[in-house]
């Protein structure tokens, strides 16, 4: 560790000699490879948006986070279950459909999630919303939950093209969403690792969905997992360290994130996801 430290300081007067001397000394081969996964390759420039290059389909998801009054919480369901059955009864008009509904069990408490799913691109956002701002109905639910909300954020999001797809699941489950939010410029590498990572978290079906932002918060990516129980994620997340490739895919991505956080989520009774 003494030696690792002393090339290192030498690195701080003179970087590119010290990772020379790095990549040349038998004796820090091992330091070489550890040193090498904190530096954030270069992405090469390209005329392809990195959306494009990532996900594969027109299909935009809308992802409502509300902060809710702690004493309206009941309320503010009852509300929403509303506008969900509403919005149900339009689809054919608006295009869209709730994939999840959770509450925030760990993490920012009081806390709702909803998740839309629009086919058809931003096209069909745009109908949606001259549909949904010329209905009384639905104005005076927006209207009535005001009152019940601290704040709201949204943002619009596309889903990872290499995760598996969507699928509802049944019986009684938790959810883990993972948020991160990346250097910018580093979108197209961390799709690069994640494309090799998912092969390793596959073999308890605990892949829900894997996003990455379009229009609000940028350069934020959200991995959602399914679980039976907080016991349940322990020991998947266990068997993925034991899985050769997995930690090292990790140390890849690391370097990109800037900050991450997760929450424990649980589906609310309409949710279509449970």
């Amino acid at each position: 560790m003494l030696k690792l430290r002393n090339i290192l300081s030498v690195g701080n007067n003179n970087g590119l000699s010290a990772v020379r001397w790095i990549s040349t000394t038998a004796n820090c081969r091992e330091a070489d490879s550890w040193f090498s996964k904190l530096l954030v390759r270069k992405i090469e420039p390209t005329k392809e948006s990195h959306s494009r290059m990532l996900s594969d389909k027109e299909i935009i998801y809308a992802l409502h986070t509300h902060n809710v009054r702690p004493d309206s919480m009941s309320a503010y369901l009852n509300n929403y279950k509303t506008t969900v059955s509403l919005m149900n009864d339009k689809k054919a008009n608006l295009s869209c459909n709730l994939v999840a509904s959770w509450s925030v069990q760990v993490g920012d408490m009081d806390q709702c999630l909803h998740l839309w799913k629009y086919t058809g691109g931003f096209e069909k956002i745009d109908q949606a919303k001259e549909d949904l701002w010329n209905d009384p109905e639905y104005l005076s639910l927006m209207q009535e939950r005001s009152k019940f909300l601290r704040s709201r954020h949204l943002q619009y999001l596309l889903a990872f093209s290499y995760w598996p797809q969507i699928a509802s699941r049944s019986g009684k489950n938790i959810y883990e969403m993972r948020s991160y939010r990346l250097t910018p410029g580093t979108m197209i590498e961390w799709g690069n690792n994640w494309a090799r990572a998912i092969n390793y978290r596959k073999h308890n079906n605990e892949a829900f969905a894997g996003f990455f932002s379009q229009i609000g918060r940028l350069y934020n990516v959200h991995h959602i997992w399914c679980y039976s129980s907080l016991q349940d994620r322990k020991e998947t997340r266990e068997a993925a360290w034991r899985s050769p490739g997995w930690d090292e895919c990790v140390a890849y991505t690391v370097p990109l994130i800037r900050d991450m956080h997760c929450r424990v989520l649980a589906p609310t009774e309409f949710s279509p996801t449970q």
